[in-house]
């Protein structure tokens, strides 16, 4: 089944000068993939993301989440869909400091009619299989970015969303936090079927992924699935890029 189907989308900033971020691109999500979205600053993949969660608005073209188009929707129905259907995971972690790594976790929750108790078993159990479980009572400032990272994580599963968007995840993160927060996007991914689609500049992060598409100009330049090791993925990505021009 089709969790994303992107359809010629087109964004252009601009109107006496016009620039077009995202030029008639299209893009299918299957449920259960994981998808890393590579390509040079300035190539159209934050905006892409933004146009998906309906933050940012289209020029032209539609976007279907699980056969539901973003277009039209108020902003109320805008705001309620992303509550609902969609997970974020950003660079910056985006927790708020005056709460503990459980309370964030719990953040989705409060706006599901559940009571407390449940709530607080519930990002329990998140924080857990985030391996961060004995940190629940801690604040943001006290523990390390990569274990804030995986509090993100467990805060954008918590409800359980269709589509999960991940904003450069592991871009403030030492290699050996970064290791760590991929395997956990990956044990999600295989583990409860959520789907991925994740914004990286780094060949490193994009080999934990089972499909590369590279961005260019707005566009769709190619797409490369894994089908071997590891190791062997990230030359591939790492040859894509060279060929494309990029670092």
């Amino acid at each position: 089944m089709k969790v994303l189907s992107i359809q010629k989308a087109t964004k252009i900033y601009g109107s006496s000068v016009q620039v077009k971020a995202v030029d008639q691109l299209s893009l299918e999500v299957n449920e259960g993939e994981f998808i890393a979205i590579m390509g040079a600053s300035g190539s159209g993949k934050s905006t892409l993301l933004n146009l998906i969660s309906g933050i940012l608005p289209l020029t032209s073209g539609d976007i279907f989440i699980r056969g539901k188009s973003i277009l039209g929707m108020t902003e109320e129905e805008s705001a309620i869909f992303r509550r609902d259907e969609l997970g974020f995971v950003f660079q910056d972690y985006n927790l708020i400091d005056t709460l503990t790594i459980g309370e964030n976790i719990m953040l989705p929750l409060m706006f599901t009619g559940k009571d407390v108790k449940t709530m607080q078993e519930e990002a329990k159990d998140y924080a857990k299989k985030l391996g961060i479980g004995d940190l629940i009572g801690h604040r943001i400032y006290e523990v390390s970015g990569g274990q804030a990272q995986r509090a993100s994580i467990a805060r954008a599963l918590i409800h359980h969303p269709r589509l999960l968007l991940a904003d450069e995840p592991t871009g403030n993160l030492d290699s050996a936090s970064a290791q760590e927060v991929m395997r956990q996007f990956v044990r999600c991914n295989e583990e409860e079927q959520v789907s991925t689609l994740m914004v990286t500049h780094d060949a490193k992060t994009a080999s934990y992924c089972k499909r590369v598409v590279f961005i260019k100009d707005g566009k769709v330049f190619n797409e490369i699935y894994r089908e071997g090791k590891q190791l062997q993925f990230y030359d591939e990505i790492l040859n894509v890029l060279k060929f494309m021009g990029g670092e």
